[in-house]
């Protein structure tokens, strides 16, 4: 049989057990936060948190892409690649049409890969501020790869943007734009190593 000062000791231990199990359970909470940020910072260089810095600047612009994505094709949405649950500098695609399966960008066809760089290019240029701005968007090619539907699709977001107040400049060699664009500067080779520049529209 216990004696009343066997038992407050034991009231007085259990508690002491109590507050010691809560103070472990808080410096493993504590510790995991630290295990994580050595994980990201690295012991190095920094790379690690760099490239965590990037990704979710990438995860912003993606954000900003995917706006204009909605407006050129309802099929896909861009989204990041995860790396043991951490966002990496690669991005997938999610297809709407397939219930949400992920496809790399090099599966898209060459019209898709268009619309989506587009997309991430109109993206970038939301990040203009009043001391860097983007008024001015210029396209060099990638037009020949459309087909007729899709390149109506990218010349009326283009032209959105120009409504909006943004010039949008067109470097191409497709004939088919001409009829589309009103004012164009057109540049003639004329032998010798020279050209004309004319100014049309």
């Amino acid at each position: 049989r216990l004696t009343d000062e066997q038992l407050r000791d034991h009231a007085r231990a259990a508690g002491a057990q109590q507050v010691a199990r809560a103070a472990l359970l808080a410096a493993e909470g504590e510790s995991k936060v630290w295990a994580t940020l050595h994980q990201l910072i690295g012991v190095k260089d920094g790379g690690r948190f760099k490239q965590f810095a990037q990704a979710l600047n990438l995860g912003q612009l993606l954000d900003k892409a995917n706006v204009h994505l909605a407006r050129l094709s309802q099929r896909y949405r861009l989204v990041p690649r995860l790396d043991e649950g951490l966002p990496t500098l690669d991005f997938d695609l999610c297809d709407l049409w397939q219930v949400g399966e992920r496809v790399a960008p090099r599966s898209l066809s060459g019209g898709e890969r268009f619309l989506v760089s587009l997309s991430l290019a109109l993206g970038l240029s939301d990040f203009r501020t009043v001391q860097m701005p983007i008024e001015t968007l210029l396209l060099d090619e990638g037009f020949g790869t459309l087909d007729p539907e899709t390149l109506t699709v990218a010349l009326g977001a283009l032209s959105q943007l120009q409504a909006d107040g943004r010039q949008v400049g067109i470097i191409s060699h497709v004939v088919g734009l001409r009829e589309n664009i009103p004012a164009r500067i057109e540049v003639k080779p004329v032998g010798g190593g020279r050209s004309e520049v004319a100014v049309l529209g």
